[in-house]
Protein backbone atom coordinates (compact mmCIF):
# COMPACT_ATOMS: atom_id res chain seq x y z
CA UNK A 1 0.00 0.00 0.00
CA UNK A 2 2.71 2.49 0.99
CA UNK A 3 6.23 2.69 -0.40
CA UNK A 4 8.85 5.14 0.86
CA UNK A 5 11.98 5.48 -1.27
CA UNK A 6 15.21 7.22 -0.23
CA UNK A 7 13.52 9.66 2.14
CA UNK A 8 15.73 12.49 3.39
CA UNK A 9 14.73 15.34 5.69
CA UNK A 10 17.03 18.07 6.96
CA UNK A 11 16.44 20.80 9.51
CA UNK A 12 19.18 23.31 8.71
CA UNK A 13 22.39 21.39 9.46
CA UNK A 14 20.61 18.48 11.19
CA UNK A 15 19.95 15.36 9.14
CA UNK A 16 16.78 14.04 10.80
CA UNK A 17 15.91 11.33 8.25
CA UNK A 18 18.81 9.80 6.35
CA UNK A 19 17.89 7.95 3.14
CA UNK A 20 15.13 5.72 4.55
CA UNK A 21 13.34 3.23 2.31
CA UNK A 22 10.61 0.79 3.34
CA UNK A 23 7.35 -0.80 2.18
CA UNK A 24 4.17 -1.13 4.24
CA UNK A 25 2.08 -4.04 2.98
CA UNK A 26 -1.70 -3.89 2.80
CA UNK A 27 -3.54 -5.46 5.73
CA UNK A 28 -0.45 -5.68 7.97
CA UNK A 29 0.95 -3.91 11.03
CA UNK A 30 4.31 -2.33 10.27
CA UNK A 31 6.46 -1.28 13.22
CA UNK A 32 8.46 1.94 12.89
CA UNK A 33 10.67 1.56 15.92
CA UNK A 34 13.52 3.38 17.58
CA UNK A 35 14.60 5.28 20.69
CA UNK A 36 13.41 8.79 21.47
CA UNK A 37 14.80 11.23 18.92
CA UNK A 38 15.50 8.53 16.31
CA UNK A 39 13.45 10.25 13.59
CA UNK A 40 10.21 8.25 13.79
CA UNK A 41 7.83 11.20 14.14
CA UNK A 42 9.66 13.22 11.48
CA UNK A 43 9.33 10.30 9.07
CA UNK A 44 5.59 10.08 9.77
CA UNK A 45 5.03 13.81 9.37
CA UNK A 46 6.88 13.74 6.08
CA UNK A 47 4.70 10.88 4.81
CA UNK A 48 1.63 12.93 5.77
CA UNK A 49 2.99 16.06 4.07
CA UNK A 50 2.88 17.95 7.38
CA UNK A 51 6.50 18.75 6.60
CA UNK A 52 8.19 18.59 3.20
CA UNK A 53 11.00 16.09 2.55
CA UNK A 54 14.38 17.28 1.35
CA UNK A 55 14.34 14.45 -1.21
CA UNK A 56 12.82 11.03 -1.84
CA UNK A 57 9.41 9.79 -2.93
CA UNK A 58 6.29 8.47 -1.20
CA UNK A 59 4.02 6.15 -3.19
CA UNK A 60 0.47 5.27 -2.07
CA UNK A 61 -1.47 2.61 -3.98
CA UNK A 62 1.04 2.84 -6.82
CA UNK A 63 0.84 6.63 -7.21
CA UNK A 64 2.68 9.58 -5.64
CA UNK A 65 0.79 10.49 -2.46
CA UNK A 66 -1.41 13.57 -2.80
CA UNK A 67 -4.10 15.36 -0.78
CA UNK A 68 -6.82 13.13 -2.25
CA UNK A 69 -5.51 10.26 -0.12
CA UNK A 70 -5.48 12.02 3.23
CA UNK A 71 -9.19 11.43 3.91
CA UNK A 72 -8.54 7.67 3.92
CA UNK A 73 -5.61 7.99 6.34
CA UNK A 74 -6.03 8.24 10.12
CA UNK A 75 -3.27 9.74 12.24
CA UNK A 76 -2.79 9.59 15.99
CA UNK A 77 0.02 12.06 16.75
CA UNK A 78 2.47 11.62 19.59
CA UNK A 79 1.77 15.17 20.72
CA UNK A 80 -1.94 15.27 21.40
CA UNK A 81 -4.02 18.08 19.92
CA UNK A 82 -7.45 18.35 21.55
CA UNK A 83 -9.34 21.56 22.31
CA UNK A 84 -9.35 21.48 26.08
CA UNK A 85 -12.31 23.77 26.75
CA UNK A 86 -14.58 22.07 24.23
CA UNK A 87 -16.93 19.19 24.94
CA UNK A 88 -15.86 15.69 23.92
CA UNK A 89 -18.72 15.27 21.42
CA UNK A 90 -18.00 18.66 19.81
CA UNK A 91 -14.31 17.85 19.41
CA UNK A 92 -15.06 14.51 17.76
CA UNK A 93 -17.66 15.95 15.40
CA UNK A 94 -15.22 18.70 14.40
CA UNK A 95 -12.39 16.26 13.65
CA UNK A 96 -14.80 14.09 11.66
CA UNK A 97 -15.85 17.10 9.61
CA UNK A 98 -12.22 17.62 8.59
CA UNK A 99 -12.43 14.18 6.94
CA UNK A 100 -15.70 15.09 5.13
CA UNK A 101 -17.94 13.12 7.50
CA UNK A 102 -21.45 14.64 7.69
CA UNK A 103 -22.51 15.97 11.08
CA UNK A 104 -25.34 13.45 11.57
CA UNK A 105 -23.00 10.56 10.76
CA UNK A 106 -20.25 12.06 12.92
CA UNK A 107 -22.53 12.18 15.97
CA UNK A 108 -23.58 8.54 15.47
CA UNK A 109 -20.00 7.40 14.98
CA UNK A 110 -18.80 9.38 18.00
CA UNK A 111 -21.42 7.75 20.22
CA UNK A 112 -20.52 4.33 18.84
CA UNK A 113 -16.81 4.71 19.67
CA UNK A 114 -17.37 6.41 23.02
CA UNK A 115 -19.49 3.45 24.01
CA UNK A 116 -16.98 0.92 22.62
CA UNK A 117 -14.16 2.48 24.64
CA UNK A 118 -16.33 2.72 27.78
CA UNK A 119 -16.35 6.51 28.04
CA UNK A 120 -19.88 7.33 26.83
CA UNK A 121 -20.50 8.98 30.21
CA UNK A 122 -17.91 11.63 29.26
CA UNK A 123 -19.74 12.74 26.09
CA UNK A 124 -20.73 16.18 27.44
CA UNK A 125 -17.59 16.75 29.54
CA UNK A 126 -14.96 19.27 28.55
CA UNK A 127 -11.63 17.75 27.48
CA UNK A 128 -9.83 19.47 30.37
CA UNK A 129 -12.06 17.59 32.83
CA UNK A 130 -10.84 14.21 31.56
CA UNK A 131 -7.94 12.14 32.85
CA UNK A 132 -4.88 11.81 30.65
CA UNK A 133 -5.88 8.27 29.69
CA UNK A 134 -9.42 9.28 28.71
CA UNK A 135 -8.10 12.22 26.70
CA UNK A 136 -5.95 9.69 24.89
CA UNK A 137 -9.05 7.61 24.11
CA UNK A 138 -10.79 10.67 22.64
CA UNK A 139 -7.72 11.42 20.52
CA UNK A 140 -7.75 7.82 19.28
CA UNK A 141 -11.42 8.06 18.32
CA UNK A 142 -10.66 11.26 16.39
CA UNK A 143 -8.05 9.31 14.39
CA UNK A 144 -10.38 6.44 13.45
CA UNK A 145 -13.84 8.03 13.27
CA UNK A 146 -13.76 8.32 9.44
CA UNK A 147 -12.93 4.61 9.00
CA UNK A 148 -9.47 5.06 7.44
CA UNK A 149 -7.79 2.44 5.25
CA UNK A 150 -4.33 3.37 6.53
CA UNK A 151 -3.91 4.12 10.22
CA UNK A 152 -0.73 5.72 11.54
CA UNK A 153 -0.33 5.47 15.32
CA UNK A 154 2.50 7.39 16.95
CA UNK A 155 3.05 6.13 20.53
CA UNK A 156 -0.60 5.05 20.96
CA UNK A 157 -0.06 3.45 24.39
CA UNK A 158 1.32 6.52 26.15
CA UNK A 159 -0.71 7.46 29.22
CA UNK A 160 -2.58 4.16 29.49
CA UNK A 161 -2.58 1.78 32.45
CA UNK A 162 -2.15 -1.96 31.68
CA UNK A 163 -5.92 -2.56 31.40
CA UNK A 164 -6.39 0.24 28.88
CA UNK A 165 -3.23 -0.80 27.01
CA UNK A 166 -4.81 -4.22 26.55
CA UNK A 167 -8.04 -2.58 25.36
CA UNK A 168 -6.19 -0.51 22.76
CA UNK A 169 -4.11 -3.51 21.69
CA UNK A 170 -7.30 -5.50 21.10
CA UNK A 171 -8.75 -2.57 19.16
CA UNK A 172 -5.69 -2.42 16.91
CA UNK A 173 -5.95 -6.15 16.24
CA UNK A 174 -9.64 -5.73 15.36
CA UNK A 175 -8.64 -3.15 12.74
CA UNK A 176 -6.24 -5.70 11.31
CA UNK A 177 -9.03 -8.27 11.01
CA UNK A 178 -11.00 -5.67 9.03
CA UNK A 179 -8.15 -5.44 6.51
CA UNK A 180 -6.79 -2.07 7.58
CA UNK A 181 -3.10 -1.26 7.19
CA UNK A 182 -1.36 0.10 10.28
CA UNK A 183 1.94 1.85 10.92
CA UNK A 184 2.79 1.58 14.60
CA UNK A 185 5.51 3.90 15.86
CA UNK A 186 6.70 3.21 19.38
CA UNK A 187 9.66 2.55 21.63
CA UNK A 188 7.66 0.07 23.73
CA UNK A 189 9.21 -3.08 22.33
CA UNK A 190 7.08 -5.58 24.25
CA UNK A 191 3.90 -4.23 22.65
CA UNK A 192 5.48 -3.93 19.21
CA UNK A 193 6.59 -7.55 19.45
CA UNK A 194 3.00 -8.68 20.07
CA UNK A 195 1.54 -6.65 17.21
CA UNK A 196 3.99 -6.18 14.33
CA UNK A 197 4.76 -8.62 11.54
CA UNK A 198 7.45 -6.44 9.95
CA UNK A 199 9.58 -3.73 11.52
CA UNK A 200 12.02 -0.97 10.65
CA UNK A 201 14.38 -0.06 13.47
CA UNK A 202 16.00 3.35 13.08
CA UNK A 203 18.46 5.45 15.05
CA UNK A 204 19.73 8.95 14.23
CA UNK A 205 17.47 8.90 11.18
CA UNK A 206 19.22 5.85 9.69
CA UNK A 207 18.07 2.30 9.13
CA UNK A 208 19.51 -0.08 11.70
CA UNK A 209 17.47 -3.18 10.86
CA UNK A 210 14.48 -3.99 8.64
CA UNK A 211 12.44 -7.09 7.81
CA UNK A 212 10.01 -9.66 9.16
CA UNK A 213 10.20 -9.90 12.93
CA UNK A 214 10.41 -13.71 12.83
CA UNK A 215 13.40 -13.59 10.46
CA UNK A 216 15.13 -10.89 12.50
CA UNK A 217 14.80 -13.04 15.62
CA UNK A 218 16.40 -15.95 13.78
CA UNK A 219 19.19 -13.72 12.48
CA UNK A 220 20.04 -12.28 15.89
CA UNK A 221 18.87 -15.26 17.94
CA UNK A 222 22.16 -16.56 19.22
CA UNK A 223 22.29 -19.40 21.72
CA UNK A 224 20.09 -18.18 24.56
CA UNK A 225 18.81 -19.79 27.74
CA UNK A 226 16.80 -18.62 30.75
CA UNK A 227 17.90 -19.70 34.21
CA UNK A 228 16.24 -19.76 37.57
CA UNK A 229 18.54 -20.75 40.41
CA UNK A 230 19.30 -20.42 44.08
CA UNK A 231 22.61 -19.01 45.06
CA UNK A 232 24.96 -16.29 43.99
CA UNK A 233 24.78 -15.42 40.29
CA UNK A 234 28.42 -14.34 40.36
CA UNK A 235 29.24 -17.99 39.62
CA UNK A 236 28.17 -17.33 36.03
CA UNK A 237 31.24 -15.16 35.47
CA UNK A 238 33.40 -18.25 35.86
CA UNK A 239 31.94 -20.10 32.85
CA UNK A 240 33.92 -19.57 29.62
CA UNK A 241 30.88 -20.91 27.69
CA UNK A 242 28.96 -17.68 28.46
CA UNK A 243 29.21 -14.64 26.18
CA UNK A 244 27.06 -12.42 28.42
CA UNK A 245 24.13 -12.54 30.82
CA UNK A 246 21.44 -10.22 32.18
CA UNK A 247 20.15 -10.82 35.70
CA UNK A 248 16.68 -9.86 36.91
CA UNK A 249 14.93 -10.37 40.24
CA UNK A 250 13.54 -13.84 39.43
CA UNK A 251 15.65 -15.16 36.57
CA UNK A 252 18.76 -14.63 34.43
CA UNK A 253 18.98 -14.61 30.63
CA UNK A 254 22.24 -16.09 29.36
CA UNK A 255 23.76 -15.99 25.88
CA UNK A 256 26.05 -18.96 25.27
CA UNK A 257 28.76 -19.17 22.65
CA UNK A 258 27.45 -20.60 19.36
CA UNK A 259 29.35 -23.88 19.69
CA UNK A 260 28.13 -24.62 23.23
CA UNK A 261 25.54 -27.36 23.69
CA UNK A 262 22.92 -26.11 26.21
CA UNK A 263 22.39 -29.59 27.67
CA UNK A 264 26.11 -30.06 28.29
CA UNK A 265 26.27 -26.60 29.82
CA UNK A 266 23.40 -27.50 32.17
CA UNK A 267 25.31 -30.57 33.42
CA UNK A 268 28.28 -28.38 34.24
CA UNK A 269 26.10 -25.65 35.76
CA UNK A 270 24.30 -27.86 38.32
CA UNK A 271 27.64 -28.81 39.83
CA UNK A 272 27.99 -25.17 40.94
CA UNK A 273 24.47 -23.89 41.69
CA UNK A 274 20.99 -25.23 42.42
CA UNK A 275 19.00 -24.80 39.21
CA UNK A 276 15.18 -24.79 39.43
CA UNK A 277 14.44 -23.51 35.93
CA UNK A 278 16.26 -23.98 32.62
CA UNK A 279 14.79 -23.21 29.19
CA UNK A 280 16.01 -22.36 25.71
CA UNK A 281 14.56 -19.01 24.58
CA UNK A 282 14.52 -16.77 21.55
CA UNK A 283 15.65 -13.18 22.12
CA UNK A 284 12.97 -10.59 22.81
CA UNK A 285 12.56 -7.65 20.49
CA UNK A 286 13.59 -5.46 23.41
CA UNK A 287 16.91 -7.34 23.69
CA UNK A 288 17.54 -7.11 19.93
CA UNK A 289 16.60 -3.41 20.05
CA UNK A 290 19.06 -2.62 22.86
CA UNK A 291 21.90 -4.60 21.28
CA UNK A 292 21.44 -3.09 17.80
CA UNK A 293 21.11 0.46 19.07
CA UNK A 294 24.29 0.06 21.12
CA UNK A 295 26.10 -1.27 18.05
CA UNK A 296 24.89 1.67 15.94
CA UNK A 297 26.26 4.28 18.33
CA UNK A 298 29.52 5.99 17.33
CA UNK A 299 32.52 4.50 19.08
Amino acid sequence: MLVVNNLVKRFNSTLAVDDLSFTVKSGKIFGLLGPNGAGKTTTIRTILNIIKPYSGEIIFDGKPITYEYYNIIGYLPEERGLYKRSKVIDVLVYFASLKNVKRKDAIQLSDKWLNKLNISNLREKRIEQLSKGNQQKVQLIAAIIHNPRLLILDEPFTGFDPINQQEVKDLILSFLSEGKTIILSTHQMDLAEKLCEEILLINDGKEVCIGKLSEIKKRFGGNNIRLGFRGNGNYLKEFPEILKFDSYSNYTDVQLKDDVNPSEFLKKLIEKIEVHHFSIIEPTLNKIFIDLIKESLPR
